[in-house]
């Protein structure tokens, strides 16, 4: 999420990627061999998201993209009802309000597999993400720890979303982020199922149980391959900025939400590793 670039698949020679041609092709695979669930929100009560599970990234300053919103707490932009949690981005007076969720010193892990389901939001302008960024800054700012973007979606281009990886050697800075676009049926205005397993030899990424994209660790060092650290989740909702406002901003658009059945977090118990609930 932390940048803007094309929608394009960067490949270096360093890894050995694949992205599906066709969804419709691919096995569908269930949750792995071996993984138990070790964190959840299935979204059950009422009212503002549980503050033991998300926390807040908060403040309208662009966010090193351009975005136009305003990131707040209030239960105008993120709440929870029926099972769902909600994210709004609203505009009010011409000016823009969302909310970014996080589950940073709450839910922090190192491997697993990350299933999260969830109804994007339609409309020009519009850059909803689930996406993961380390816990500490181990290696270094941005993008030296790295970053793994589940699922990106950007308003313009309706029936795709993104799937990215991030680091110090491999960044859309140096035009060579690890990324792919896949084409999906019914890519806002209905549930999806996204999940990404990650491993200490490869990241896969995974669509309705269909694997969608695949990185393998090259095992040059943590330059290219930071993720060998405690990352935490993001939800957020962007409006505009450099990728989500390369098209401009539907003039009628008021109102942008992202609906989250349920976040599940699932670990091998001989290689886990996290600080959820502590």
């Amino acid at each position: 999420m932390k940048k803007a670039f094309p929608a394009v698949l960067c490949m270096c020679a360093a890894f050995r990627l694949s992205a599906l041609g066709g969804m419709e092709e691919a096995p569908v695979y269930p949750v792995p061999d071996g993984m138990e669930l070790v964190w959840s929100d299935e979204f059950g009560t009422d009212g503002a998201p549980d503050p033991a599970r998300w926390d807040y990234s908060l403040g309208g300053n662009g966010w090193g993209n351009g975005e136009l919103q305003n990131y707040t707490d209030s239960r105008d932009n993120s709440w929870i009802k029926d099972g769902r949690l909600f994210i709004a981005a609203r505009k009010n007076d011409g000016k823009w309000t969302s909310a970014r969720l996080k589950t940073q010193f709450l839910g922090d892990w190192k491997y697993g597999y990350f299933e999260i389901r969830a109804k994007l939001p339609a409309g020009r302008g519009t850059w909803p993400a689930i996406w993961m960024m380390p816990m500490l800054d181990t290696y270094g700012g941005w993008p030296r720890s790295g970053e793994i973007d589940i699922m990106e979606h950007v308003g313009f281009d309706e029936n795709v979303i993104h799937h990215s990886l991030h680091s110090r050697d491999l960044n859309h800075r140096n035009g060579n982020q690890i990324t792919a676009s896949v084409r999906i049926d019914r890519a806002v205005n209905a549930f999806h199922t996204y999940a990404l397993e990650w491993d200490p030899q490869f990241i896969r990424w995974l669509v309705d149980g269909r694997e969608t994209f695949r990185a393998e660790n090259p095992g040059t060092g943590n330059g290219a391959w930071p993720f060998n650290i405690p990352f935490y989740l993001i939800l957020n909702v962007a409006i505009g900025g450099e990728w989500g406002g390369q098209q401009g901003i539907d003039s009628g658009l008021k109102r942008a939400v992202m609906e989250v059945d349920y976040v599940r977090v699932y670990q091998r118990p001989e290689t886990a590793e996290n600080t959820a609930g502590e």
